[in-house]
């Protein structure tokens, strides 16, 4: 379906807008668009196929499963409710993506009504992950967390927030990273082999089935998202990816292991906080730019090259990550 989505995002001109960038202060981002005004005109979208898609396979192979009489083991009494949270979290974000993108492309940041301040955006992302976490939490009965050597911990009810600031650190993570070609993608599909061992591991179906689907939707797309890449995943993409990324590390009990196996996105996301805390408390840049894959391009880095590396050094981190994940 990659081919024909691609054709059909340019004949609706669903793409890349001619337009300088802000980052999250609104203010201009001079570095990033000397570097990325060359991409304008390129898709945006192909995180919406790949998020329907994998949400139609999913179902049908649980649904056939069902029809068949074979048995789906899962880690959790309610496997409706596990399918139910995974698929909200992968769908709502897609949404606020779709907005987001919309946003961009049609000029609404420069309508009263239409336009979707930072604030307002983070305000979203919160309260969708206050959905999600409630979720795990009631309709799951997750409430704790295991770190290797110290033990397990019940967080009780403030397991809900915590989970919640997980989701939306992994959320924008992932759409922070999302900024040169077949960056992003790449280091996802690798994490989520990590997951998808885990999830095969404990025998969970219904995880092992979306992960799997999943990663051959990121396949597929990754193929034409490579350098110089023909489609991009855009805000839609990323946030839901980011998100359910999150919540898949929640729903395998491998909170600790997360943020090791998703290496890279918390290496870009904390060089970008860095960034805006020290241009906001300092009045000056920490950094000559942020994140840190732009920073590589100004001193020298093709693109390839910096995607290549970090996805050498996702696989480094996935394998720790593995490791563990299994420790007592």
């Amino acid at each position: 379906l990659i081919v024909p989505f691609i054709n059909f995002l340019y004949h609706i001109r669903f793409r890349r807008a001619h337009q300088k960038t802000r980052d999250p202060m609104n203010k201009p981002t001079p570095i990033f668009d000397s570097y990325h005004q060359h991409k304008s005109g390129t898709p945006v979208g192909g995180g919406i196929l790949v998020t329907v898609v994998s949400t139609i396979l999913t179902l049908f192979f649980l649904g056939s499963f069902r029809a068949f009489g074979i048995f789906i083991s899962s880690n959790y009494e309610s496997v409706l409710m596990e399918i139910a949270i995974i698929l909200f979290a992968f769908l709502s974000f897609a949404l606020l993506g779709i907005y987001d993108d919309l946003n961009k492309m049609l000029h609404w940041q420069k309508k009263e009504f239409f336009g979707l301040k930072l604030n307002a955006k983070l305000y979203l992302e919160i309260g969708l992950s206050l959905v999600i976490t409630a979720g795990l939490y009631f309709g799951l009965g997750i409430s704790i967390i295991h770190i290797p050597f110290l033990g397990v911990f019940d967080l009780g009810w403030l397991y809900i927030i915590f989970a919640a600031f997980v989701v939306v650190a992994f959320a924008n993570a992932v759409n922070i990273t999302d900024g040169l070609d077949g960056l992003a993608s790449g280091v996802l599909m690798i994490a989520l082999f990590s997951f998808w061992a885990i999830a095969r591991t404990i025998i969970d179906v219904p995880l092992s089935i979306f992960i799997a689907v999943w990663v051959g939707g990121l396949i597929a797309f990754l193929y034409f998202n490579i350098y110089p890449a023909r489609i991009f995943l855009g805000d839609t993409g990323a946030l839901s990816f980011g998100a359910t990324f999150a919540v898949i590390g929640l729903l395998l009990g491998k909170s600790f292991a997360l943020p090791i196996i998703g290496g890279i996105f918390l290496i870009e996301i904390i060089s970008s906080l860095v960034q805006l805390i020290s241009k906001k408390y300092r009045g000056k840049r920490l950094f000559k730019v942020a994140p840190l894959h732009l920073y590589l391009q100004t001193r020298g880095w093709e693109e390839p090259k910096i995607v290549m590396r970090f996805w050498i050094l996702s696989i480094v981190f996935a394998l720790i990550g593995l490791m563990i994940a299994f420790l007592k």
